[in-house]
């Protein structure tokens, strides 16, 4: 305590050295903290003694303490481009003052140094505009100010300088006042109306109430409370009460004087009646509604809920309007349990359904045959969304199988058809039958117990596919006798005579036991023919030397037939011929019917027999189990078990049908039993209905149609194998139930009251009011009624019937001097005639007849008449035509109307185009006033594309070789050529013909050369009388077929191969009496596969008789070699190439097959019998067959056109409908593309738009006075238009337009007009563009900012002082650009140029560039041009006037002006006056002057050449003197000025007068 009172903080040292509390403090540190206003900066304090010692910082008052902290602006980098330094100029300059004294108090007496001043700030850039020009002055003698205004472009920020002065004001030159004109002008002021009040409660008892009860029905009066009192308010009720208003007259200065200075007739209104204020008043909000989201999936967008309150009284007169009745606000969990997981949805397809190969036809559908299609086709299923449900907590997936809206199934739906492919049916193809087989017995084993048949095969060549009826029979059989399984084959021997060389003998006969079936019996299976008899020894005869020798016998011919009937037997033949005449007394020869034999075959008669069998049955379960154990070999669908399948087996006669089963071999019966797999059972599956589509939650006008709901189910899976069938009802409808029903509500207004005025006591002291009439207010009671007449709530009828009617009108009680009339009566009748006029009249009442002002009817008129309406309309065509639309005209496109049926995509059509209807004034009106669809209808086609048209098929050609592999062609011709983007043509020939050709193979034994047996050698007996030796014998050839069951059937020759004709004549030889007989040449031996020239064959004769004498025979044996291509042949399989895809007789793509085919091929290039490759046992090439597949044509398939959409625009012109369709399918191949035009647009007929129309403001009137408080009015007009950008409105009925847009308010504003001498602001200026804070045109900020401001306007110099003031608003704005700020200067003008500060946008301003580089607006030259006859050039440096040349220092600066010798004094004056007086800026000047040549290097010393040209100089002026004096001496009455000195020249400075 003993330092208390002696202790403080320390924060400075007193200059009186006197000890006392002191604070001390550090310095200030740097700001640190947010750029800006936001920083701080920090000090240390501490407590000291008086002494200097420091101590605790409780010793020292607490309240004392200096503050360690203070706010400070954090100057940031880029502060630097928002600030500037604001420099004054230079003050005087002053003496540095001593110890004590003031600066400057002291006088400068010699050259000193002293101290110049001038004051620094840092400012921001301010922006401001460039001021508006002056206004005019005011008219009179009084005096006046003119102004001009600026507006605020930029505030200011972070600390800058406050805006300056958007007003400038300077006096008016004023006339003095004539003589009797006053100084000053009077108006008079109307002030603001004040308060609505209620009058005294006396004044009610005046006629003419004040206050009514519109709560009741009657609308009757009631009697207002007591004088103090409050009524108590209900809905419904109007108070009328009054106002008054204060008028003054006001003087050009502002002052005011006695009203008596203002004349004014009529006097303004000072009182009025008025509707006293009642706010609207609602009920309490209702509870919030549930949330619109009551599940989460991985989303945080929240839902809604809303609430809602009900109006209880409407707003009355100025009172505060209704506030919304309904609030929204987001919910979301809130915190609460966890939001059940939404819903996901997924694509989901029924199963694919059967294919469909009349889908790629093009033909007409009448002419397509259903049965036997195949190949390519299209299948389709039923694509739809489902619901999938994730259960809360697990991860497993629970699925919906219920249909919903496909909108809520995200990413592409699966593909809804593709190609498939339906394989074509093909029919069993057999080969020929074999030949009949010998009679058998159908066991060996025991060959008596079974009937003996002959029997004949046939093989399967292609298996049949999807056919009923499979393979024809393959074996047929002929009942025998005497069947025999083996028989003994004999070869004959040599004839062995039994005496001599010649004569009787025998043959030794061979026997080998074989069967029948054509295996050979081996040694022990010869017992099998002991029972058959065996002839061992054939007797036979060789002939003698003289004997008549026969040849041996052919081979039996073909049989004539393949059987035998009644009118037909079959025989064979065999012949032989004389080879050699007998000598006189041996052996005749047989006579000529011993040469042939002739023997019946194939004796069988013609009906045969054969197994026939009945289709298999379908799979059925096997009872008995007998097919449990069989194997079956099965591919393909999932199977459910083994069956067995049956059929009928019968035994059938070729010629009369079924017969007993025992005439048919039972060796070869089918089966009429076999195993199968039974195909699984498949019900039908469906998906559960989707729901109910909603009804309208929004209740419904009572007469409205019933309003239907509806679901469905899809087909997932058809029955099949007897499952469940599907069910019949697919699609279901109902009524909506419950749908609420609009309440109807409706307004009553009840009658006026009769019209209140201003009380009497208010009106009472204002001259020429004391008559109670006038305007007034009348109000009346408006109540809500339900729709059974009872009373509702007002907000019922807010809400449903529509704004309240008014509650409040003017009215007027005619005072006595006023003319007054009855009601105008209704309008005369109009006639059908649009030309007509129709009138309505009224009349004067009371004392008003007997006054002739109210007698004038150019002011009062007592008949009104107008043009009758006219119901004459105009229609004008708007918009394009639409697309040419299939399937009718517009009653048949409403809006929300899907196409029905089939989309036809061609054919006649409509194109439609808009109209704009106008009625007679030209003002549109509905279009339904001109047409009924609002449209003009054309008739259009859209052109139908056409395929190519090809004839069917021609049938095939014959195989084009008769041996081995050829081709069969077939050809379409063309119909009908494409068009209209129809499938094109294939290539076609010359013809118009298209051909297919197919491999065929035809084999080489089928069509043969068949010979007769030669002839007879003849000998010509001319030439030898013998009638033996050489001759010719000739045989007949034919080409023959071996058909089935026919025999030998002869054909054209040409079938057969010409280069094997047999030859038809040849030359023989019948042998002479005695000559040796030889036979005929045997064959020749074989040659070896491979050939060898080395290799021989050969061939034998045998001799049949020798010859009598010694003539030796003819040779019995001949040889050749083995030559390749002459007699000896290799053999090789050959393949043609592969043939075109081939598809099934219906089929038009899809897959197919491809051929080549084998052949046999000799060495020589021939195509010869396959027996002979297969006898060589070669080795196949394979394959000889594959797939291929033919692309199908598939044409684009779209979906029906979607319902036509609302109309883009309500009313008005440019709307436009539109509908689409999706593809369903691409098209493949040579199909038909799919359209460019996936939608179709038709313009909306145009409808007449309504809408309020607002005025332009008009001038602020002052109704009754000069200046004060009035009123901007505006009107409100009901237009129509049709909302082009063109459109001219026309004034039509308010009805059309509805509810007013807005209230009252909206069409009157208070306003002011200033009296003379008032202060008033300007209106606010236009906000400006919106400008962000940029450094080097970059912007650290996301809004910008604009601003807009109000100036101060004075207009009386008496109160120039007294007013002050002005506005400036600031809003944040999106966007917002960077601008710069540059200083721009004009060009100099006499050392003068005009400076200001430009926006990069162009404008303007004031501020915003930085003062330090502000460019200099007057030029001076430093130092100042003070030397005789120098000036300031444009460049800023010194220099001499015309005539005068400059002589610089040695730092460049001019020291003096010499004036340029040898120019006349006159001239010389002249140019020195015009120096003087002007300095020379031209450029001209300028550049002439960067011409003059410097006499003086810099450091002041004459240059060389300037001595050099002065003696030149001397010597010219002595020769021009001398020559001066010889011609002036003769005639001195004409002297001339002496000739220019060009030497000096070169140190003038370019004077271009020179």
């Amino acid at each position: 305590m003993m330092f208390c009172g002696v202790l403080g903080w320390i924060h400075g040292v007193s200059s009186s050295g006197i000890s006392h509390p002191l604070s001390l403090a550090g310095h200030w540190g740097r700001c640190i903290g947010d750029c800006g206003s936001g920083g701080v900066r920090s000090r240390a304090v501490w407590c000291t003694h008086a002494e200097g010692w420091s101590t605790f910082h409780a010793n020292c008052d607490q309240r004392d303490k200096p503050e360690s902290q203070r706010r400070c602006f954090k100057v940031c980098d880029w502060h630097l481009e928002l600030f500037h330094w604001e420099v004054s100029g230079w003050d005087r300059c002053g003496l540095v003052p001593a110890a004590g004294a003031e600066a400057g108090a002291e006088g400068c007496v010699t050259a000193q140094h002293g101290l110049q001043r001038r004051s620094v700030r840092c400012l921001q850039k301010l922006n401001g505009s460039e001021f508006s020009g002056w206004s005019p002055c005011a008219k009179g003698c009084a005096p006046s100010l003119q102004h001009r205004t600026r507006a605020v472009i930029a505030p200011p920020l972070y600390g800058g300088a406050p805006c300056p002065n958007l007003t400038e004001s300077r006096a008016c030159a004023a006339p003095a006042c004539a003589l009797g004109e006053e100084e000053h002008t009077y108006s008079l002021r109307l002030g603001p109306w004040g308060e609505c009040r209620l009058p005294h409660p006396k004044d009610t008892e005046l006629p003419g109430r004040t206050m009514l009860d519109l709560g009741s029905d009657s609308g009757e009066r009631s009697t207002p409370g007591l004088a103090g009192s409050h009524p108590h308010h209900r809905a419904g009720e109007v108070e009328i009460g009054y106002q008054t208003r204060q008028v003054r007259c006001v003087r050009s200065d502002g002052k005011h004087v006695a009203l008596s200075l203002c004349p004014q007739d009529p006097v303004p209104v000072t009182s009025r009646s008025c509707v006293i204020p009642k706010d609207c008043s609602t009920s309490e909000w209702s509870p919030w509604s549930s949330c619109s989201r009551s599940c989460g999936w991985g989303s945080l967008a929240p839902g809604f809920r809303s609430r809602r309150r009900r109006v209880r009284s409407v707003a009355v007169g100025a009172g505060t309007p209704c506030p919304e009745l309904e609030e929204r606000e987001a919910c979301g969990t809130g915190g609460k349990a966890l939001l059940q997981p939404c819903p996901r949805f997924a694509w989901r397809t029924s199963e694919w359904k059967a294919c469909q190969v009349s889908l790629l036809e093009q033909q007409d559908p009448r002419q397509q045959k259903q049965a036997g299609l195949c190949g390519g086709g299209i299948q389709t299923r039923v694509v739809y969304c489902v619901q999938i449900l994730v259960e809360f907590g697990t991860p497993r997936l629970k699925e919906v199988a219920r249909p919903v809206d496909g909108k809520l199934c995200q990413g592409p739906a699966p593909p809804s058809s593709q190609v498939c492919h339906l394989p074509c049916p093909a029919e069993c193809v057999v080969s020929s039958w074999s030949p009949w087989g010998p009679c058998l017995p159908e066991s060996c084993q025991h060959p008596l117990l079974f009937p003996g048949f002959r029997m004949r095969q046939r093989q399967v060549m292609v298996d049949p596919v999807g056919t009923v009826a499979g393979c024809p029979h393959l074996v047929e059989s002929i009942p025998c006798e005497d069947p025999l399984c083996h028989e003994w084959v004999l070869s004959e021997g040599t004839c062995v005579t039994d005496r001599g060389k010649c004569g009787p003998g025998h043959r030794i006969l061979k026997a080998v036991c074989k069967s029948r079936r054509g295996e050979l019996g081996s040694g022990r299976e010869s017992t099998l023919c002991s029972e058959l008899p065996r002839p061992e020894v054939v007797p036979c005869e060789v002939p003698c030397a003289r004997d008549c020798v026969v040849s041996e016998w052919s081979p039996w011919s073909p049989c004539s037939h393949s059987c035998s009937s009644k009118n037909a037997e079959g025989t064979q033949s065999r012949s032989r011929s004389i080879l050699a005449l007998p000598a006189q007394g041996g052996k005749a020869c047989p006579p000529e019917q011993a040469l042939q034999e002739q023997r019946a075959c194939n004796d069988h008669p013609c009906v045969h027999f054969f197994w026939e069998t009945s289709p298999w049955s379908s799979c059925s379960e096997d009872v008995l189990g007998t097919a449990l154990n069989a194997t079956v070999s099965w591919s393909g669908e999932a199977t459910c078990g083994v069956g067995i399948q049956t059929r009928k087996v019968f035994c059938m006669k070729s010629s009369s049908g079924q017969v007993t089963a025992k005439r048919c071999p039972e060796s070869v019966q089918p089966e009429a039993v076999r195993p199968c797999l039974l195909p699984c059972r498949k019900d039908c599956v469906v998906t559960l209905f989707s729901e109910w589509t909603p009804c309208p939650t929004a209740c419904q006008p009572g007469n409205a149609t019933a309003v239907k709901q509806s679901r469905y189910r899809i087909i997932l899976q058809d029955s099949a194998s007897g499952g469940q069938a599907c069910p019949d009802t697919l699609y279901e409808e109902r009524e909506c139930e419950d749908i609420p029903i609009c309440p109807v509500y409706r307004w009553k207004s009840h009658r006026w009251s009769p019209c209140v005025l201003v009380p009497e006591s208010v009106r009472q002291g204002v001259p020429g009011q004391s008559e109670l009439c006038g305007h007034g207010l009348q109000a009346r009671a408006v109540t809500c009624l339900s729709e059974l007449g009872g009373s509702a709530d007002v907000g019922d009828c807010v809400h449903w019937a529509g704004p309240m009617p008014a509650l409040v009108q003017e009215c007027f009680v005619p005072c006595k001097d006023d003319c007054t009339f009855t009601p105008w009566s209704k309008f005369t009748a109009c006639s059908s005639d649009c030309e007509a006029t129709r009138s309505r009249r009224r009349s004067l009442t009371g004392r008003s007849r007997k006054r002739d002002k109210c007698q004038n009817t150019e002011v009062y008129p007592q008949v009104e008449t107008e043009p009758c309406p006219c119901e004459v309309f105009t229609s004008q065509p708007h918009g394009n035509w639409s697309d040419c639309i299939i399937g009718g005209g517009p009653s048949e496109l409403q809006p929300g109307m899907p196409s029905q049926g089939a989309a036809k995509e061609c054919g006649q059509g409509v194109r439609l185009r808009a109209i704009a209807c106008y009625d007679r004034s030209g003002a549109l009106v509905e279009p339904s006033r001109c047409s009924s669809s609002g449209y003009i209808e054309e008739p259009c086609t859209v052109p139908c594309p056409f395929d190519c048209k090809l004839s069917d098929w021609s049938s095939w050609s014959p195989c084009s070789s008769s041996c081995g592999p050829g081709v069969r062609v077939r050809s379409k011709w063309l119909k009908e050529k494409p068009y209209n983007g129809g499938r094109p043509c294939p290539k076609l020939d010359l013809k118009n013909q298209v051909h297919e050709a197919v491999p065929c193979y035809s084999e080489c034994n089928q069509y043969s050369w068949e010979v007769e047996p030669w002839s007879p050698c003849k000998i010509d007996s001319e030439q030898n009388s013998l009638h033996c030796g050489e001759g010719i014998q000739t045989r007949k050839v034919r080409c023959v077929s071996t058909a089935e069951d026919h025999g030998v059937e002869t054909v054209p020759s040409t079938l057969c191969s010409q280069a094997e004709v047999p030859e038809t004549v040849q030359k023989c030889s019948l042998y002479c009496p005695s000559e040796c007989a030889v036979s005929e040449w045997g064959q020749w031996s074989p040659c070896p596969q491979v050939c060898d020239p080395n290799i021989m064959q050969t061939r034998t004769r045998q001799v049949l008789r020798a010859s009598v004498g010694s003539k030796p025979c003819p040779e019995v044996s001949q040889m050749k070699p083995c030559i390749l291509n002459q007699n000896c042949f290799q053999y090789q399989y050959n393949l043609t190439g592969w043939s075109g895809c081939q598809l099934g007789a219906n089929a038009t793509c899809g897959l197919g097959e491809r051929r080549r085919l084998l052949s046999c091929r000799r060495s020589d290039g021939a195509t010869v019998s396959m027996r002979l490759c297969q006898r060589l046992g070669l080795e196949k090439p394979v394959p000889t067959s594959s797939r291929c597949v033919v692309g199908c044509a598939v044409d684009c398939q779209l979906s029906p056109w979607s319902a036509w959409s609302q109309c883009s625009h309500t009313c008005g012109v440019g709307g436009q409908m539109v509908r689409g369709r999706s593809v369903l399918l691409r098209a493949a191949g040579e199909g038909r593309r799919c359209p460019e035009q996936l939608t179709q647009h038709r313009s909306c007929p145009v409808k007449p738009c309504y809408s309020w129309l607002l005025g332009p403001w008009s001038p602020c009137t002052v109704q009754g006075g000069h200046c004060g408080d009035g009123l901007q009015v505006r009107n409100l007009t009901c237009v129509v238009h049709d909302a082009s950008a063109s459109a001219t409105s026309r004034p039509v009925e308010n009805v059309l337009c509805g509810d007013l847009p807005s209230k009252e308010s909206v069409l009157q504003l208070p306003c002011s007009v200033p009296c003379p001498g008032d202060c008033h602001l300007t209106e606010w200026s236009e906000w400006s563009s919106c400008e962000l804070t940029c450094i080097n045109g970059r912007s650290f900020e996301t809004t910008g900012r604009q601003s807009r401001s109000r100036a101060f306007i004075v207009r009386s110099p008496e109160n120039r002082d007294s007013c002050s003031g002005q506005e400036m608003e600031t809003r944040p704005c999106p966007g917002g650009k960077c601008y710069d700020y540059l200083w721009q200067t004009s060009p100099w003008r006499d050392n003068v140029r005009t400076v200001w500060c430009q926006r990069s946008d162009g404008v303007n301003v004031t501020g915003g560039c930085p003062v330090r580089t502000r460019p200099a607006e007057i030029r001076r030259c430093s130092p100042a041009c003070r030397k005789p006859f120098s000036y300031c050039t444009q460049r800023g440096v010194c220099g001499c006037e015309r005539g005068y040349t400059e002589v610089m220092r040695s730092n460049g600066v001019l020291d003096y002006c010499v004036k340029v010798p040898g120019l006349e004094d006159k001239k010389a004056d002249v140019k020195t006056i015009a120096g003087k007086n002007k300095p020379v800026n031209s450029k001209m000047h300028d550049i002439f002057k960067g011409w003059s040549i410097q006499p003086f290097n810099p450091d002041g010393k004459l240059k060389i050449w300037v001595y050099g040209v002065s003696a030149g100089g001397f010597f010219i002026i002595i020769f021009l003197i001398f020559t001066s004096y010889l011609m002036c001496k003769k005639t001195k009455q004409h002297q001339s000025p002496p000739p220019q000195q060009k030497p000096l020249t070169l140190a003038y400075d370019g004077d271009i007068d020179m």
